[in-house]
């Protein structure tokens, strides 16, 4: 699925595409791949407006100007073929001036040219399918992408333009992974978005997770922020939950927390996967509203999953929205597959595209965001003419308090015990107070050992102390006998560290393999081996 700010497209027939126009509600069939459609995208500029398919065999760029004009004129429309036979395609992402896509097929990313049929370059890196793309807007050679692979790759792309006859030709010579990540999670990474304004990235996995990191040059890729959605979606129903009795008991999100807090048994609970992060014009939908409740320097972006939709606040990293697909008696899907969101509001609303994981249909949803925000947050946000009113103090407020308490101090306004509460004590309050021996005569004999044992507590005190003592004798020489040699790989492998243990009855060996291996204290035979 695809969205842009009054389109929306989406494979009908499978191997057909159709390109709505939310504004005049007229589709517009697209027909030229003979297997199904596997990803789709917008192009970055609205003129001219281009839209990328890709299936099996074919990757397509469709000027949707150009097709809107053979439509009307009763021709076939038709596209411009830029690959072919790159294999299963997952995601297709535009570059910012809409000269290139990338194609995220396989294992690896196909940079192509979306005027002919060229690949610039092939990307590899990747140990899984790479689910999804993005173009740094701010540094335009940059590209980073995530993988099932559970890592994400931030490259470089060298760009070599060849002029021939007056011909551009473009090339990516040579490109350079500056960055990668470890594994991250235990789940596949599928959606990916880039945040112009803070420069950060924000991933998300299968299973409900969000991690944001830093791409400013000085913090190295550092992660700033790890999100639990799970946990941030029952946090919200709870206090959603609490503030019931003001909301209303027919609204749909005290629905949605009775059946997240009370699940019956037998009941299916099912992952959280993060199908899509996009931007969220928060401020623009409520442009008519004297005052909010966040600050207007605050992020704000959606979080598409299989259940639901929800708002995420980049400042606290809370949920400051949540809408349930199951809590709408009119919506038939329940779980979904794919979904994608207009980039920007028109009227306050924002149109959604979600097709169903187990069958094949679509819905298109209006979300209403001033009306979804302001029912989950009746107790922040103003209702109707209801006006708030700050007062900002011109003035240092302490001297003028301070003379106001002496005015009723004066006039005994404070009741007469107030002042006397907190007598002077000492800091100790017992009557006696043990001698801390300074008066007291010296102590001659400081220490007298036990020199009765019997013969048989001697004879076991002296065998556990050599039995425990390992340290070597002062008076003899430096050790030079060569003794015994282990080997402690089959391969070679540099040991780092040896240590004994408190009682010398074992040694640690530290590789370089990142293995310890423990053995007994005559290395006569391995006691435990720990990796990691």
């Amino acid at each position: 699925l695809a969205c842009s700010h009054h389109h929306c497209a989406f494979p009908v027939s499978r191997n057909e595409l159709c390109v709505w126009n939310t504004a005049t509600a007229q589709p517009l069939y697209l027909s030229g791949h003979h297997y199904s459609i596997s990803a789709l995208s917008f192009g970055s500029k609205t003129n001219p407006l281009l839209v990328c398919s890709a299936s099996h065999e074919c990757v397509i760029v469709w000027n949707l100007d150009e097709c809107t004009q053979k439509v009307q004129e009763g021709f076939t429309p038709r596209g411009i073929v830029i690959a072919t036979l790159l294999g299963m395609v997952l995601h297709i992402r535009f570059s910012p001036d809409d000269q290139q896509v990338a194609v995220c097929a396989g294992n690896q990313i196909y940079m192509l040219s979306a005027k002919n049929e060229a690949i610039l370059a092939e990307l590899d890196g990747h140990l899984a399918p790479v689910t999804a793309a993005e173009f740094c807007t701010w540094e335009k050679s940059m590209l980073i992408s995530v993988s099932e692979d559970r890592t994400f790759k931030a490259r470089k792309l060298y760009l070599i333009i060849f002029n021939f006859l007056n011909l551009k030709v473009w090339n990516y010579s040579t490109s350079q992974i500056i960055y990668q990540s470890g594994i991250i999670t235990a789940f596949p990474l599928l959606s990916l978005l880039i945040d112009e304004e803070n420069k950060q990235i924000i991933t998300g996995c299968a299973e409900g997770q969000l991690w944001i990191f830093s791409l400013i040059s000085d913090h190295n890729y550092r992660c700033i922020a790890h999100i639990d959605l799970k946990k941030e979606q029952e946090k919200f129903c709870n206090k959603v939950w609490k503030s019931g009795k003001e909301i209303g008991e027919g609204q749909n999100n005290s629905k949605l927390c009775k059946t997240d807090n009370m699940r019956p048994e037998g009941s299916v609970e099912t992952s959280l996967p993060i199908l899509l992060i996009e931007r969220c014009d928060f401020f623009v939908c409520f442009h008519n509203e004297e005052n909010t409740y966040s600050s207007q320097n605050t992020s704000y972006f959606w979080i598409g999953t299989s259940t639901g939709l929800l708002i995420i606040n980049l400042a606290n990293f809370e949920l400051e929205a949540l809408l349930s697909y199951r809590d709408y008696s009119d919506l038939s899907i329940r779980i979904a597959g794919s979904c994608a969101l207009t980039r920007k509001a028109a009227n306050g609303k924002v149109l959604c595209l979600i097709t169903s994981m187990f069958e094949d249909m679509i819905a298109v949803l209006e979300v209403n965001l001033p009306a979804l925000v302001r029912t989950q947050h009746s107790d922040s946000l103003p209702c109707g003419n209801e006006k708030s009113l700050s007062v900002i103090a011109s003035s240092y407020i302490f001297p003028f308090l301070s003379n106001i308490i002496n005015v009723f101090c004066k006039l005994n306004y404070f009741p007469t015990g107030v002042r006397s509460t907190v007598k002077n004590k000492p800091l100790v309050f017992h009557n006696k107070i043990k001698s801390s021996g300074y008066t007291a005569a010296p102590r001659m004999a400081m220490f007298s050992p036990n020199i009765n044992l019997k013969k048989k507590e001697a004879s076991e005190w002296k065998t556990s102390c050599k039995c425990k003592n390992k340290e070597y004798p002062l008076e003899s020489y430096p050790p030079s006998k060569y003794e015994k040699e282990i080997s402690v790989s089959c391969k070679p492998t540099p040991i780092f560290c040896v240590q004994y243990s408190g009682d010398g009855e074992m040694l640690a060996c530290g590789q370089a393999d990142k293995t310890v291996l423990i053995f007994n204290s005559k290395l006569s035979d391995v006691h435990n081996v720990f990796s990691g």
